[in-house]
């Protein structure tokens, strides 16, 4: 039997800038675990406020950058340069600032668009079952291209990513998994489309929960007043089922979030403080989720003992 995802880790932090810093720390040791036992970093990014947060890592000199590879958890079916682009937003805040090679960097494959799309993707599509046709084509190539990557690992039936990044919308959604779409109960796709956003562009491919779940680490980030409720609503009452509520990756996997006080200022779930972890004590297999893997038990232990 498959052991039970464990409970989620909050992170606050009193500013933005702390919790940028925080992350860009975090994000270093997940990679430099992964680099360490199986020599490569496989990252999946999102799009909406995440760019930006993740600007300090242009900074930071201990990073591999030739080791990444680069995904993306949804986009939405554009051109990429696209205003709407969640591979254009990466890019403009931190991917082009970093030395990585475009092979490095997994986008959707625009050869697969239609003349429409290339030239107004926004628009209500004229030919429907052509447009879904097309949809699916990129979901189904953007699949294969993790096929490509994760051909071989020790990932049996889905691919396991060291980390994926993820936001928060104002309804809950995350990826471009909304509330009460059918997608949420999609458990065989690893990448499928949607053709019916209710918010736009319609039309975006995105990671199903089989992959969110069976990740190594997932890492929300939440900031501002604008996200109180809907972060209590998530932490506090996850029988909701909301759809950031249903992100619980299969042990050993973690899920995490990095709130600012202003996003966090109604959650009751209890927080734990952020221990930077600097390179001294890093040791093999030393990484953030084996730190709080520890620091749970022990809190486990020491709660058992008072009982």
């Amino acid at each position: 039997m498959p052991a039970s995802p464990s409970a989620p880790i909050l992170y606050k932090f009193p500013q933005v800038s702390d919790l940028q810093s925080s992350l860009a720390n975090f994000i270093l040791k997940a990679q430099t675990d992964a680099i360490n036992k199986r020599g490569t970093f496989t990252i999946a990014l999102s799009g909406g406020s995440l760019p930006n947060q993740l600007k300090p890592l242009v900074d930071i000199k201990e990073i591999q950058w030739d080791k990444w590879s680069v995904f993306f958890a949804d986009e939405r079916i554009v051109p990429l340069d696209h205003p709407e682009s969640n591979y254009s937003a990466c890019a403009k805040a931190f991917l082009d600032h970093v030395p990585l090679k475009r092979e490095q960097i997994h986008t959707i494959n625009t050869e697969l668009f239609l003349d429409s799309t290339r030239t107004d993707p926004t628009a209500e599509p004229a030919d429907k079952e052509k447009s879904e046709s097309e949809a699916v084509d990129i979901a189904d190539d953007y699949e294969k291209q993790i096929v490509a990557k994760f051909a071989g690992a020790n990932a049996a039936r889905y691919p396991t990513f060291d980390l994926i990044l993820l936001g928060m919308g104002p309804d809950g959604h995350t990826c471009s998994l909304f509330p009460g779409h059918e997608l949420l109960a999609e458990h065989d796709r690893w990448v499928a489309e949607i053709l019916d956003s209710p918010k736009p562009p319609s039309r975006r491919i995105t990671f199903t929960y089989p992959v969110l779940n069976h990740a190594f680490r997932c890492a929300f980030v939440a900031t501002g007043e604008g996200k109180q409720e809907m972060l209590s609503k998530i932490l506090d009452k996850p029988e909701e089922g909301l759809p950031c509520s249903r992100v619980r990756p299969i042990s050993p996997g973690l899920v995490f979030w990095f709130a600012d006080e202003a996003a966090a200022a109604k959650v009751k779930y209890p927080g734990t403080e952020y221990k930077w972890i600097g390179d001294e004590q890093m040791l093999e297999g030393d990484d953030p989720i084996s730190v709080e893997r520890r620091k749970l038990k022990e809190e486990m232990d020491a709660a058992v003992k008072d009982a």
